[in-house]
Parts: C-alpha cells; structure tokens; sequence
C-alpha cells in the first residue's frame, strides 16, 4: 500500500521528517518497507538555474549555431553554445550547470559535460522545455518572464513540489489502516495531534429531477447502501493536482469523474462506484444475486459466469456491476456521460471475498470490502465525492440521498481489565496512560472502575474484538521499544529443560542427506484435488478443502509428499536434469470425523541414475537397494536396533516395505507407482521413503551411547544364496541379525543375480558378513559354526538354496 507524506498533511499536522514519521509508522505496526522521493517534475531541476544571457555572436564555424555569454550568479559569466534560433542578449534564461543530469520528456537521461563545440568551449546549456521535462516543445529556448536574480534555482521559478511516498506493508487484520485517514488515525494516536477531515458543509441537494430508486433485495450481503444523481456533468481530463495525487501511489489516471472515486477511495477507504445513469434501465438500481451462470461481462470485456452468491448491482433488465468488485462494461463513465448515479455502499466481507477468489479478481475495491470497510462514512463519504465531482465536472445534485441501512451495525464492546493490560505487557505503565491511549485511537471508555472498563470500539475497527485485541493497540502505541527487560530473567519453567531439540534433530538428519548428494526441497502445501482420487491410499474425504483458494488447481492441502515431489521431479526433467535424489520436510493435513490433523513427514526420492559415467566407474539406474541404504543409516543414527519389517501394502508403491518399531510404523519405502508418476509425466522409475517424522523425532535418543571400538580384528565371509524372488535383502539381514547378533557387525550385498542359471522365480544374493567379537579374537571354529548356523536359518526360515 502507497501513503504519499503530502496527502497525509491534509489531516494531520505533521512536522517531522519523513524518516522519523517512517520510524514512527513502522513501531506502531504499520510497517514502512520502502520511502520513495518523488517530484513533479523528474529529477526536481536540480543543478539548473535562473540566468542572463549578456552577449551573443554568431558561431564562427556554424551558421546554425550562437556563442553566448550568460550571468548564471557566478564571479564570471559561463561561455555556451547554443543552437536555438531565438536566443539573444538580455533574455532570461533556464540554464543547465555542468554535471547537471537532464530528463528530457519522452527521452533517456543525460549529464551536461564542460565541451568544445566545432572548437569553442561550452560550460553549461540554455534549455528548451522539452529537454528539463517541463513539455513536449522543442521550437527554442525557454525566454522567462522574470526579475529573479541570476543563479536562483528554477525550481523556484516553477514552484517544483517533491512528496514522499510510503510502501507500506499492510498486515491483512488493519483494514482500518487501509487509506490515508486510517494512517492518519494511527498518527494522530503516536503523536498526540488532531484529525481534521475535510468539510462538506457546502453539500447542498439542488433538485429531485433525476431521482433514481434503490431496492436492497439481499441486506445479509449489503448491510448499508447510500447513493445520489448528479446531472449536467463534462467528463474530460483531471487537473494536474488530481492526476499528481493518483499518480504518486500508483493509479493512473482515467477522467475526472472516475478519478475522484478513486481519490476518495485513497483518502478515506471507502470504496466508491460512479454508474452512467442514462444507463440504468427502468430509473431502478436493485442490489440483489442472479441466477447461477448467468453471463455478465466486465468492464475487462471478460464474460464470466456468475455463482447464486455473487451479489449484483442491477437495473430492471441485467446486472451493471460485480458489487464490491468489478464494474460492467455497460455501466463505467464516458466521455460521454452526462449524468451519473454515485454509489457509496457497505458490502459483506464473506460475500465479497468468495466472489472475488470465484472470478479471480482483485482490486482495490475487494481489497477493503473482504478486509471490512467502515459502514457508518458512506454518507459522508458520497457527500465528500459529490462536492469534488461538481468541483472538477460541473453538474448539480438531482436527488435526496438514498441511505438504506435497516439494521446499524454496532461498535464492539470489549469487557477489559487493567492487571490483565500490565501482565500482557509486562510492564505497569498506569491507569490513565491506557485511557489516553486507548482515546487517541477513537476506543471510548464506558462503566470505569479502578479495576477495569468495557472500551467502545469503532466499527471500523475489526481486529479488536477481544481483551488481548485491547492490549495490544495499547501496547503499539506505548511502544514496543519502551518495554524495558529486567537485568534478571525470570521463568516458571522447571529447572532441568528437555533436551531433544526438533530443529537440530532436522539440521541432523539434513546433513547425512546432504552428505550422501541429496539436495532438500520446499514445495507448497496446497496441492491438485485429483491428486487424493487416483489411489486408494489417500482417502477424498480426508481432504482438507480451502474455502477461500486463489488457484483452480490448488485447492486442498496435501496429504502426502509424493506428488509435489513428482512434480518436482518432472520439472527438472524436462530442464535434463535426469539425476535427482531429493528430500523434504513438511506437513500433511487429515480432515478425520470433522477434526483436523497435522503430520510431520520427511520424504526422500531417488530416481535416474547413481552418478556420473567416469573412466573409473560405469554408471548404473539407481535401485531399491540404494534408498534402503540411505534408510539403514538414518535407522542407526536414530538408534532404532528392533524393527518389524513387512510388505508395504500402500498402492503408492509397486513393491517395498514398511518398517515399524514400537508397534507403530516409522518409514514406508520401494519403488513409486509408474502409473501416478506418470500423471505427473515421469517415465523413469522413481523410489521413495515416506518417514513419520513426528514419530521419528520422539524416538531420537536422548544420550548417546557410548561403545568403544573393539580391539580385536574384523572377519568377512561372503555367501550366496538363492531365495524366492519375493524375499527382499532385508529380511535377509533382519533373520540374520535373529540369528546372530552378537557377532555381526554389518551386512553388505555386493551382487544380486536374476537369469538363466538359477529359476524363474528366484533371485540370488551375493552377501558379506562381517563378524567381531568385543572380547576376543575369533578363531576358526567359532567363524564356522557362525556360519552354518546362518545357513541352516536361512534353509529353514526362508528357503534358501546355498550357492557353493
């Protein structure tokens, strides 16, 4: 949101500088995040002055060219060679200094430089109207009319206005604020000063000859519906102040009639709508909803479809305009329009809003209406408009103003206590301090005590409707800064904190991941609908639908992290970025028996191939074996020792498993779908581990264990087996850890076999076992006797034929 620092002025005092008013806003909530100096004229005639052209000769070189001498207030006249076929001796003159920097209407920027012009010296420039921004001609020089002394700025001579411009990042609860009263309402607090709002005493009705009707068929969706005719207007041009107002905070333009909504709009945030009124069919403007998909074209000249929601601005025969909203193309100002209808309304927030995101329009109309506008200004506000028009256009008022407002909407009353005030602040800034304050802002004070108050609160004012509300307008005018701390911290936080830290578990894990080439990602949480309804393992009706979404396509947040990272996937694919291995923390959301639920998961892709092909190594496509790997490691790090493993049963995967410890799943891994991969149009195979990270973090070991390393020497013995092609390396390794866990270390595949030698459906494992006894160095025979015992489990539990 732009404030400009002069239209400020015009309602409050305000002698500081801009910077210090910036310091000021942004303490108070409303953030300055940018402060912009802006002329009237670009560049503000910096470095050109007032001079006097005391001689002048033909140039000896150029016929077309004068060498003259002009007092520009300086010990000695400056030399210039002009081109204009009007300069001569004793005209006054604009003259542009060296390294004066010129904007040239229509024409890029440039710097005067002490020349030789065909071999005379030119220290400066006689200037043309064009050439300092100030027209378009360009016939001669500028001959002033003047008896300033030579050497004054020409800003002074072209009354030069500069502004300030605030950027002001509006958090979407100060509604209030959204305009230069409601700024100048939170200044008026910081400062202690007066409001003064510009009078309407002169707003008179003229006559009833042009009387339009109003009927508001729907008072949920418009609460307070004032408007008036004006007749005799000429729609033509702004004046320059206008147009440099709206020009300032970046509107450009339109008529003076349109113009003038928009300026009142920008001063008092009431939005406003000037309809033609020889356009309103039947002398009739009906507030009211159509029925659903009826067409209505926009002043865009977009036909859109409406909903039964969408509220309308109607006369007898159609919809003139998106109320709140949008205008039609049937109804805006022209040139031509002589007459208008001036509407000033309060529209429901949830109507407008629903309306706008259905549409997908957004102006700066919707922006207030959706926030909440202040329902008692619309009068004075169409009073205000009215005077500006007849100002600017000519016309007379024609008719009564309409004003139908049925029920009025009342202040909030908030019940607060003052312990309660000092212990959210933390600080006992006194009693008739908070009054003050809370006076400044408008808030009254009815039913005192010594104890507390029931404050008042305008209307206007929709984010304070609770005690905490209270405290903190209390708190941002006071100042945040004037809370001093105590040299001494207190807590009632027990002594002894618990030490497992959710973040530095995160930046944990992250490194090993990063550590092994995976990059992290961060997609959004909302995703496609269609997502949840192509597998069963994410129930529809577990979707958590957005009410208010601003993408047809992003309308539910998401219940798993596959599909982003699909996404992900596909997008840099197709940017021939084939390799990927990837990983994301972030939320999942379940509606469950109207409740909603929040996971913490860690999602963890791999897909294309495992490196780079150098002369050293071949590359190969990445495997399950490769993400299970990556899982194992985290499991030691977690200290997860005792696990479960069974067959991921989720249609997410085409085979995998999920791991459980605690009689609670941890991490379902294998090999994506191909079919939803390929509805986000990855052909290669994609392998994920879905992590309960939520789950993980609790299990993450509060000390470490410390085992020192043994002494004695690491034994490894290879065997092969062939099992049935459904059994996978980890129940291999989980039946063997069984078996033996005393002296096996670590297991490793280093081949794994499918063909011609063995059957059809049977795969064969090339293992490592690597044994180590704490104690003792192992011999022979307890090597052995290891090993048979593992091949005979591996016989009996698995079925497994003994490669020799």
């Amino acid at each position: 949101m732009k404030i400009s620092l002069n239209w400020l002025k015009q309602y409050i005092d305000l002698p500081e500088t801009p910077q210090e008013i910036s310091k000021q806003l942004t303490s108070s909530g409303l953030e300055v995040e940018g402060l912009e100096e802006i002329e009237s004229i670009k560049g503000g005639l910096k470095g050109l002055v007032i001079g006097e052209v005391l001689t002048c000769e033909k140039h000896p070189g150029a016929d077309k060219l004068s060498i003259t001498t002009v007092d520009i207030g300086q010990d000695t006249p400056a030399p210039i060679v002009c081109g204009a076929p009007n300069v001569a001796a004793g005209q006054k003159v604009v003259v542009a200094t060296v390294n004066t920097m010129l904007y040239p209407a229509g024409g890029d920027p440039f710097k005067i430089k002490k020349a030789k012009i065909r071999g005379e010296v030119s220290e400066g420039m006689i200037c043309a109207e064009d050439e300092i921004g100030l027209g378009s001609g360009h016939d001669g020089i500028l001959v002033l009319d003047t008896d300033l002394p030579n050497g004054t700025p020409a800003s002074t001579y072209f009354k030069v206005e500069s502004d300030f411009v605030y950027e002001i990042g509006l958090t979407p609860n100060r509604a209030d604020a959204a305009s230069h009263l409601g700024t100048a309402r939170d200044l008026k607090a910081l400062f202690n000063r007066e409001v003064k709002l510009p009078s309407i005493e002169e707003f008179k009705i003229d006559s009833e000859e042009k009387t339009i009707k109003v009927s508001v068929e729907n008072t949920e969706a418009c609460p307070r519906y004032s408007g008036l005719t004006m007749t005799g207007l000429t729609v033509t041009d702004s004046p320059d102040w206008l147009k440099a107002k709206l020009n300032a905070i970046g509107i450009n333009p339109t008529n003076n009639v349109v113009d003038v909504t928009n300026y009142v709009l920008h001063s008092l945030g009431q939005p406003m709508h000037a309809f033609d009124a020889d356009a309103i069919t039947g002398n009739e403007v009906i507030v009211k909803t159509l029925p659903k998909d009826t067409t209505f074209t926009t002043l865009d000249e977009k036909e859109r479809k409406l909903s039964a929601r969408d509220l309308m601005i109607c006369n007898t025969e159609e919809g003139m305009c998106i109320a709140g909203v949008f205008g039609g193309i049937k109804s805006g100002v022209t040139e031509s329009t002589t007459s208008i209808f001036l509407e000033s309304a309060y529209f429901s927030p949830d109507y407008i809003r629903k309306t706008a995101q259905t549409h997908q329009l957004k102006t700066d109309a919707s922006f207030r209406y959706e926030r909440g506008t202040d329902p008692n200004i619309t009068v004075y506000a169409l009073k205000y408009a009215a005077l500006l028009i007849q100002e600017l256009a000519g016309g007379k008022v024609t008719s009564e103003i309409t004003d139908i407002y049925p029920e009025p909407i009342a202040d909030f009353k908030v019940p607060v206590k003052y312990k309660n005030i000092d212990r959210l602040i933390g600080k006992a800034i006194g009693n008739e301090k908070i009054d003050a304050i809370l006076e400044s802002l408008d808030i009254q004070l009815t039913d005192q005590t010594g104890e507390g108050f029931t404050a008042v609160v305008p209307a206007y004012r929709v984010d304070v409707q609770r005690e905490a509300d209270i405290v903190e307008e209390v708190l941002r005018i006071y100042g945040y800064n004037n809370i001093e701390l105590k040299d001494t911290l207190s807590s009632s936080f027990l002594s002894e904190f618990p030490q497992r830290d959710s973040d530095a578990i995160q930046l944990e894990v992250s490194r090993i991941l990063s550590g092994a080439g995976f990059n992290e990602i961060v997609t959004n949480s909302l995703t496609k609908k269609a997502y949840s309804e192509s597998t069963s393992s994410l129930a529809e009706e577990e979707n958590v639908n957005i009410l208010n979404y601003l993408s047809e396509e992003l309308t539910v947040m998401r219940q798993s992290l596959l599909f982003n990272g699909l996404e992900v996937i596909d997008r840099n694919i197709k940017r021939r970025q084939n390799n990927l291995s990837l990983y994301e923390f972030g939320r999942t959301y379940h509606k469950v028996n109207d409740k909603y639920k929040e996971h913490e998961r860690l999602a963890i892709f791999i897909t294309g191939e495992n490196l780079e092909e150098n002369w050293q190594e071949k590359k190969r496509p990445v495997q399950y074996h490769d993400l299970s790997q990556i899982i194992s490691q985290l499991l030691d790090k977690f200290g997860v020792k005792q696990y479960d493993v069974n067959p991921v049963e989720s249609d997410i995967f085409s085979y995998g498993l999920t791991i459980s410890t605690r009689k609670k799943p941890l991490v379902s891994l294998g090999k994506v779908n191909a079919k939803l991969a390929a509805k986000n149009e990855v052909k290669q195979e994609v392998f994920m581990a879905d992590i309960d990270w939520d789950f993980m973090k609790s299990i993450y070991p509060l000390s470490v264990d410390y085992k020192p390393l043994s002494k004695f020497p690491e034994v490894k013995r290879d065997l092969s087996l062939v099992v049935d092609k459904a059994i996978n390396f980890d129940q291999i390794r989980r039946l063997a850890m069984k078996l033996e866990r005393q002296l096996i270390t670590r297991l490793n595949v280093f081949d794994v076999y499918e063909g011609d030698k063995i059957g059809e459906n049977e795969k064969a494992y090339a293992i490592s076992f690597f044994l180590q006894d704490q104690e003792k160095t192992l011999n022979d025979k307890v090597i052995d006797k290891t090993m048979s015992r593992l091949m005979h489990g591996f016989e009996k539990e698995l079925g497994a034929i003994i490669r020799k």
